[in-house]
């Protein structure tokens, strides 16, 4: 591999690692542009459950390109002629594979399932929200329904 092809592959690298690190799920107490200033229905309820699960990164494809890139810089570097396009071929396939990986773990957040038995209709749901509110079983909470994002915080 020559030195330009060395400086591409640890740039992309770099590049695919930093942005992915990026990502993160939706926080019970953190609030979009677009969700401030509108209403949301707000619906009491008791909690049934808590239970643990991980909400994977983002992902974004045109990082994910940027991995089979570097990694086709990377694999073309291997022999000659036709070896080269099948080192490429292969980098390419690779580095898509590898850079798609790192973004769903490199963003991904240990985050809560809360099962509510609603007041009013007895409804139960289920809402997956970061872990930043404590929340148990048989408390009482809100959950705010509206636009595109609900979550469960405490009464």
């Amino acid at each position: 591999m020559n030195s330009h092809s060395s400086k591409l592959l640890v740039a992309g690298f770099v590049a695919v690692t930093t942005l992915a690190g990026c990502a993160s799920p939706d926080s019970a107490m953190v609030y979009s542009r677009n969700q401030a200033q509108r209403a949301q229905t707000v619906h009491l309820g008791t909690v049934v459950s808590v239970q643990a699960v991980k909400v994977e990164g983002k992902q974004n494809g045109l990082l994910t390109l940027g991995g089979a890139a570097v990694g086709g810089i990377a694999g073309s570097a291997i022999g000659q002629g036709r070896g080269s396009t099948l080192g490429a071929v292969v980098g390419a396939i690779a580095g898509g594979v590898a850079a798609d990986a790192a973004q769903k773990n490199m963003g991904s957040q240990q985050s809560v399932e809360v099962t509510v038995k609603l007041d009013k209709s007895g409804e139960l749901i289920s809402i997956v929200q970061a872990q930043d509110v404590s929340l148990a079983p048989g408390q009482r909470v809100r959950v705010m329904r509206g636009g595109s994002t609900d979550r469960v915080l405490p009464y």
